[in-house]
């Protein structure tokens, strides 16, 4: 049994004129020790999808259909009080902007040593040993001093890395990264991946990466979703996808990159934007943006068909391996 099952979830926020879907029957798996990367452009339903593993949409957001199981337990049917028993214990969340995140009146100390006291009857020296051995686990230099200073006098990366022991204070089972470094530049952006692929690898911990960076999802994670509209329409082993994308979205992404174009040459371009949730498109969301677009594109959302180890919802997919079924059968 995997460690998180998701099911079917179906997320939507209650708005005057009618329901908008920001998750339309999503379904993915997390094991213990999995790096798990949730991929798309902004407005794809990637932290809408992360946010509702705990529960945190915010009113007018509701889940409307599906189940969370985790450790074969519904998170999506449990009460307040049981929900506050998972969040930051057996799942933790490290959140875009650590500045956000953390209380700006209040040391890191006094903000750990909380958290921890928040789910565990010890002691607040004990509570401040952890803190420390979580700090230095991040390798923030003298975390000693850092106890002790507030959030505004740390650098960005050292406000990330303090986000990440808190997120590791109780041992969870699962970490939720949504987009970890948004706000850094490039080298601390390596540095902070690099450590929290370590961090997941030594305390065999579950990662679910949230991002619309493919390079950082091809070097931390084994599998990867990619959304579009609020659906998985690709989803399988990273190595695969990246090598061969079967989704005409998926390749538009990769080809995207820097690293695929020749100097000199305009970088390229998906044509249009993703669609609001108030206009998605009929059918498959991606087909005004398509070449590959056809008639049967725009009267129902494709079914998944295996392609390999990867499972893709696209009917030019569906066709080309229709295709190739009979081309062995003629041949046999």
């Amino acid at each position: 049994m995997a460690l998180l099952e998701v099911n079917d979830l179906d997320v939507r926020f209650a708005v005057r004129g009618g329901d908008l879907k920001a998750l339309r029957g999503i379904s993915f798996s997390l094991d213990k020790g999995e790096r798990l990367g949730l991929v798309g452009e902004s407005g794809a339903g990637k932290s809408v999808a992360a946010f509702s593993i705990l529960n945190l949409i915010a009113k007018p957001g509701y889940i409307a259909g599906g189940q969370i199981l985790f450790e074969g337990r519904d998170l999506a049917a449990m009460s307040e009080r049981e929900l506050r028993g998972i969040r930051g214990n057996r799942i933790a969340m490290i959140f875009q902007d650590p500045m956000m995140t953390l209380n700006p009146v209040l040391t890191i100390g006094t903000q750990m040593v909380e958290a921890i006291q928040a789910h565990r009857k010890i002691s607040k020296k004990e509570a401040r040993k952890i803190a420390l051995d979580r700090l230095q686990k991040v390798q923030i230099p003298s975390p000693e001093k850092r106890l002790d200073q507030y959030p505004h006098e740390l650098s960005g990366g050292m406000r990330q890395r303090v986000i990440i022991a808190i997120a590791l204070l109780l041992d969870p089972e699962i970490i939720i990264a949504d987009e970890p470094t948004t706000a850094l530049d490039v080298t601390i952006q390596a540095e902070i991946m690099a450590l929290l692929l370590d961090l997941c690898e030594q305390e065999n911990v579950a990662l679910m990466l949230i991002t619309h960076d493919l390079g950082v999802v091809s070097q931390v994670t084994q599998r990867m979703l990619v959304m579009y509209s609020g659906r998985i329409i690709e989803q399988g082993p990273t190595r695969e996808i990246i090598n061969d994308a079967q989704h005409p979205y998926t390749q538009g992404l990769i080809n995207a990159l820097p690293q695929m174009g020749e100097p000199g040459e305009r970088l390229f371009q998906i044509p249009g934007s993703m669609p609001s949730l108030k206009n998605v498109p009929t059918g498959c969301p991606f087909h005004p943006r398509c070449h590959f677009a056809t008639e049967q594109c725009k009267q129902a959302m494709p079914e998944y068909v295996r392609s390999g180890n990867v499972n893709v919802a696209c009917y030019e997919v569906a066709n080309l391996i229709e295709q190739e079924k009979r081309m062995q059968e003629a041949e046999s």
